[in-house]
């Protein structure tokens, strides 16, 4: 069984989840967006929290949407103002998921999501969702992933 891990990562959340997924055999692709997030930490709560907030879907630089070959598919976000952040929008937006096993694991500073986790039954239906509390601070939240 072919096993991919799609993400975006702004502060090394999702890269800790990566680097522990591809020792457990997924393939990793992460995505960038096109436009840049400010360097400084409040520019990127404002614009990030702002363009989650809206649901914005944004335009990436490097996302290859080919999911063919893979059978279980996990999808890793941060979570800004309670939801799925822009990148992650565009991926959904340009893949389908139709019958593969799939998962979703979110990382954020509260260890709660309850916005993007309804959004995201509401969408996919009765899905596996881990959240994780930063497991670039908290290692120990990796153990919950598989």
């Amino acid at each position: 069984m072919k096993k991919l891990f799609i993400y975006y990562s702004l502060s090394g959340n999702g890269d800790v989840v990566a680097d522990y997924l591809k020792n457990k055999e997924y393939d990793i692709r992460k995505v960038n967006m096109k436009d840049k997030m400010p360097k400084s930490y409040i520019l990127q709560i404002l614009k990030g929290g702002f363009l989650a907030g809206i649901n914005y879907k944004a335009k990436l630089s490097n996302f290859d949407n080919n999911i063919d070959s893979y059978d279980e598919i996990i999808i890793g976000s941060p979570i800004w103002n309670g939801r799925i952040v822009p990148a992650i929008n565009t991926v959904l937006d340009n893949i389908t998921l139709d019958k593969k096993k799939v998962s979703f694991i979110l990382c954020c500073g509260s260890g709660k999501a309850p916005k993007a986790e309804k959004m995201l039954r509401d969408k996919f239906g009765d899905i596996n969702i881990i959240i994780l509390k930063e497991p670039k601070r908290n290692k120990k939240e990796l153990e919950r992933v598989l």
